[in-house]
């Protein structure tokens, strides 16, 4: 039943999308998760549910976020980690917004040579599998710092949800069964991964009840030593003697020198609307408000919704963006990154002005001359609690199931975040960004990332919570929804769920998903000299919006999975 009336609604939601007006009302068997004082959305039930338990008991949005974190590294190993990094951006009710890089980093003995192969030429496979690929997991001293700086609760508050579902088990839903089983050959190939990820080799089917030891015990030492429970001891000890085993690059110097940062946020406006964002090692907020800042110099009617000239210009948007992004981004700690040249409204307006009526060549868009990529095992996650602060978060391993290996005692996925890094310039990573000697291999150094947690506030209160997961798509995907809500006022679930494209720079090419375009808006941007290719889900987006009532909206992307929970 809720399948038919699910796909029904869609259905109108895509054809009322073709036409000329636009549907503000929601039908009521569908209506949005809506509460008046908190709300928590994520990809997994437990752990919204998980969040909202905490705000329950009397926490803040930080509290919150550090124990969703913790949840999802159990309930959503895919993509929730303890063995990967991520970002977190926070507003602070009465005026503080700042951010938190726990992205991971290089390894000390890595270097820019270290995925050539034999022949002097860049091989995936060192990037990608295996240890050789991990970088330095930064998501347990990250949300520490968070909770010690900003949250209210105790660690072992926020960390015994995750603890009581590792120990406990939890049912697996559906769409996790779903990619364990197409994982399933690759996890045999490791047997501390087939022990706890398939039964006996084969798939875990949906309903089973999944514990997990190993990661109990691993969440007790965080829970009893802090941030020395994971980068000192025991769990470090387990990590360096794999890698060592397997010819990887982490050391215990590494581990316990790992430190987040805290960093003023990128900020940009949009029709008066504030954007909070991530700035280096993350291109999503640099990005964002650019492409935003430049989508300012344009007046799209309501019924130009992914209209040809609206689909145009956005891509020639993107185009420039991602341009800019191959050469001019990365840690800022190594490569001077001009933000104030990207974000600026004047170098804004000079792109704006070159877009023409017809698409222009990625090859004729080259990165400006300043002078004088990220996966679906992403995963995002937004909080706002009663005082108004509110908390996004994306953090990764980047593939799906990071590089498949679980550290063994450990009970958790590695990342194979090193393949984020430029190891050729010129050369496509995983999912196609090409990226320059910004982003290049050094020790320490911290990988670029595409992903885009925002807060947006008017009047200086939460209106906007947006992030997404799917890698170099996570940026055009957001900042669709956003446009979705601000500019053809959508509600946020219609704002998410709608059809959305894509466009990168290279390849020089428009993805789309079905039902995004009409058959005369595919001939009008033909005509205008651009290539289409129809492709799959672009990204899976989650939202929190905050409307002039006051009331709190939840939602999560039907492409994927998860809960929105308030009270």
């Amino acid at each position: 039943m809720l399948t038919r009336i699910f796909s029904n609604f869609l259905l109108f939601v895509l054809l009322s999308a073709c036409t000329s007006s636009v549907i503000h009302k929601t039908p009521p068997e569908l209506q949005l998760n809506r509460a008046k004082n908190a709300m928590v959305v994520s990809e997994s039930s437990y752990a919204s549910e998980a969040g909202i338990q905490i705000l329950k008991n009397g926490g803040n949005a930080v509290d919150a976020a550090v124990a969703v974190g913790f949840a999802l590294a159990v309930t959503y190993p895919e993509a929730g980690n303890i063995g990967g990094g991520g970002f977190m951006v926070i507003h602070i009710a009465g005026g503080k917004n700042t951010t938190i890089d726990f992205r991971e980093t290089a390894p000390q003995n890595s270097n820019r040579n270290m995925f050539l192969n034999n022949e002097s030429n860049f091989d995936l496979s060192l990037s990608t599998e295996g240890w050789t690929s991990s970088g330095i997991p930064g998501t347990v001293a990250g949300l520490i710092y968070a909770l010690e700086q900003y949250g209210s609760l105790s660690l072992d508050q926020v960390i015994q949800p995750a603890i009581d579902l590792a120990e406990n088990g939890f049912i697996v839903e559906y769409k996790i069964a779903d990619r364990m089983a197409n994982y399933t050959e690759r996890f045999n190939k490791y047997s501390t991964t087939k022990k706890i990820f398939t039964d006996n080799g084969n798939p875990i089917k949906e309903g089973t009840l999944l514990k997990q030891n190993d990661l109990a015990k691993t969440l007790r030492l965080i829970k009893e030593f802090g941030k020395d429970g994971f980068y000192k001891g025991e769990t470090a000890k387990l990590i360096v003697e794999q890698s060592d085993k397997n010819g990887g690059y982490i050391t215990y110097d590494d581990l316990s020198n790992y430190t987040p940062l805290e960093k003023p946020p990128i900020t940009g406006s949009y029709k008066g609307i504030e954007i909070i964002s991530m700035p280096p090692s993350s291109s999503g907020g640099i990005a964002f408000v650019q492409s935003l800042n430049i989508l300012e110099n344009f007046i799209f009617k309501q019924d130009e919704w992914n209209a040809s000239r609206y689909v145009h210009t956005l891509s020639e948007t993107f185009k420039h963006v991602y341009a800019d992004r191959s050469k001019h981004l990365g840690d800022s700690k190594y490569y001077d990154v001009p933000v104030e040249h990207l974000i600026s409204k004047n170098y804004a307006s000079k792109i704006a002005g070159s877009i023409k009526d017809s698409a222009t060549s990625s090859i004729k868009i080259l990165p400006s001359d300043i002078s004088g990529t990220e996966s679906d095992a992403t995963t995002h996650y937004n909080v706002i609690d009663s005082k108004g602060d509110a908390v996004s978060v994306t953090y990764t391993i980047n593939g799906l199931f990071g590089n498949k290996i679980v550290v063994d005692g450990a009970g958790f996925f590695m990342n194979n975040e090193m393949d984020d890094f430029s190891s050729q310039p010129g050369i496509p990573n995983q999912f196609g960004l090409i990226g320059g000697e910004a982003n290049s291999i050094e020790p320490d150094k911290r990988m670029l990332s595409s992903m885009t947690p925002v807060i947006a506030l008017k009047n200086d209160k939460p209106f906007l919570l947006l992030g997404g997961r799917g890698g170099s798509k996570i940026i055009t995907a957001v900042l669709q929804t956003f446009l979705n809500v601000v500019d053809f006022r959508m509600e946020l679930e219609r704002a998410i769920q709608v059809p959305r494209f894509h466009h990168q720079w290279l390849p020089d090419v428009i993805n789309f998903e079905h039902y995004a375009f009409t058959s005369d808006v595919k001939e009008n941007l033909a005509s205008k000299g651009h290539k289409l290719i129809e492709t799959g889900n672009l990204a899976k987006v989650l939202g929190i919006m905050i409307d002039d009532n006051g009331t709190i909206w939840g939602s999560f992307d039907p492409r994927g999975e998860g809960l929105a929970i308030g009270y």
